[in-house]
């Protein structure tokens, strides 16, 4: 066994001795008898190793004895880790006895070859109107959730592992970085009342950890997902809440280690850093990962480095508005800021193609006009203007949706709609079908035909 003593301790930085053998880069160290544990993150000279902590370093002292694992740092895979919550250390952490006959994985892994990778483009169904409309998903691509704090990117996640797990054969992985250990120990409740936790590994790395801790929980999560995709042939739905955390921890891992800080004060390595773990996630001959991630944009500022680097990465674009989320239109996701590099007719087909263009023109015709009616009211508009503004406020009432997630707090019984479905809905009230009915009667609604059913409560409630 390769031993060294603590030279200096800095926070979550260490300084560690050796005088035999310097442990390579990502080597994992233990200290006071494999209470700390550390990471080598660079070597200074022909004796010193720099490492980041990945747990408290709390009574670690100059001159305590170091032991080299010979290792990276190993994530635990295979089918016993499914309905279980781990952390980045793959310690079952859900209450339960640890899980038996797993393999140990390291967490570094190069993102899979090209000549392997599947050059077919197939759309990911989630069942929710507007994203499967106008945001189409790629089965095997990377989505971004983007958005402030509190506009619903969390349950949106939810819910979409509910439609994954429930209606397609697939593993969905949720990986928290940086989440609050409340929303872990939430999620865990209701992914196990909805029954889909028997198809799901969470993964978490929480608020209160150190940053290299948070840093690494991602990779932990993508080698769990990879082991589905590549041993088992399976589909797998990755979750990330948050990945903008994970740039956070790298942030605060660069700063601990003395680099100098690029634009805004984040990391010069993190283009890197984010395409490391970003590539992994693909589409090949044996399986897909499906990625969705959350990405809070500070301040709501776009062009934040950040999100700005993220966007780069990739194949949609799901962009939450809080102006929407306060008009009760939820999933509150703006239409017209976001966009799906899959929408186009030799993918969707012409009629998909053609209906979401109409949609899209509509609502943008309305959001032009909205300035007009805030100013001399409905009637000073045209009669073709006022179709407009008809046809665009029912179709944002239609592309709204009850969740199964959201049950316990609205009271209305959850609807998964197909595609279809979907697609004849928005048809049908751009042909002013539903001109007649009021705009509440398409709110909150599955298929469009509930509509009617909806009309004639209200009819009966307003009645008595």
């Amino acid at each position: 066994m390769n031993s060294g003593t603590v030279a200096a301790v800095r926070g979550s930085v260490v300084d560690v001795r050796f005088d035999v053998r310097l442990p390579a880069i990502h080597t994992v160290l233990h200290a006071d008898d494999g209470q700390i544990v550390l990471e080598v993150l660079a070597q200074r000279d022909a004796y010193h190793v720099r490492a980041i902590a990945l747990t408290p370093t709390q009574g670690l002292a100059r001159g305590m004895p170091v032991q080299d694992t010979g290792g990276p740092l190993k994530a635990p895979v295979g089918k016993e880790i499914l309905s279980r919550m781990f952390d980045v250390f793959g310690h079952a952490i859900d209450g339960q006895p640890a899980a038996q006959g797993v393999q140990w994985r390291s967490v570094h892994r190069a993102p899979p070859p090209l000549a392997s990778r599947s050059t077919q483009s197939e759309v990911f169904e989630t069942g929710i109107k507007v994203i499967d409309v106008l945001l189409p998903l790629e089965r095997g691509g990377k989505a971004g959730l983007f958005g402030g704090a509190g506009v619903g990117k969390t349950v949106l996640l939810t819910e979409m592992i509910h439609n994954m797990v429930g209606h397609q054969e697939g593993v969905s992985i949720f990986c928290g970085i940086g989440e609050r250990c409340r929303e872990g120990e939430e999620l865990y409740r209701d992914m196990k009342a909805a029954g889909v936790l028997p198809n799901m590994v969470m993964v978490f790395g929480q608020m209160n950890e150190p940053p290299g801790s948070r840093f690494r929980v991602g990779h932990v999560a993508l080698t769990m997902a990879e082991y589905f995709r590549d041993d088992e042939h399976r589909d797998v739905l990755l979750l990330v809440d948050n990945i903008f955390r994970f740039i956070q921890a790298g942030s605060e891992v660069s700063g601990l280690m003395g680099q100098m800080p690029s634009r805004l004060g984040y990391q010069p390595t993190m283009g890197t850093e984010l395409s490391g773990l970003e590539e992994r996630i693909a589409n090949t001959d044996s399986g897909a990962i499906t990625s969705i991630q959350a990405v809070y944009v500070p301040a709501d500022d776009f062009t934040d480095p950040a999100a700005v680097h993220t966007f780069s990465h990739l194949s949609a674009s799901i962009v939450l508005s809080r102006k929407r989320a306060s008009e009760g239109l939820y999933p509150a996701i703006d239409p017209l800021q976001s966009s799906s590099k899959m929408a186009t007719p030799s993918i969707v087909g012409e009629r998909h193609y053609a209906l979401a263009q109409e949609i899209r023109r509509t609502l943008a015709q309305y959001a032009q006009l909205k300035d007009i009616i805030a100013m001399l009211g409905l009637e000073q508009l045209s009669q073709e203007d006022r179709n407009v503004v008809g046809r665009a406020r029912r179709l944002e009432r239609f592309l709204t949706q009850p969740f199964f997630t959201t049950e316990q707090f609205t009271d209305m019984q959850g609807k998964l709609v197909s595609l279809e479905d979907a697609l004849d809905g928005c048809e049908r009230i751009l042909r002013d079908e539903f001109k007649d009915v009021p705009e509440r009667a398409l709110y909150m609604i599955g298929k469009i035909d509930e509509a009617k059913t909806k009309f004639q409560q209200l009819a009966s409630a307003d009645e008595t």
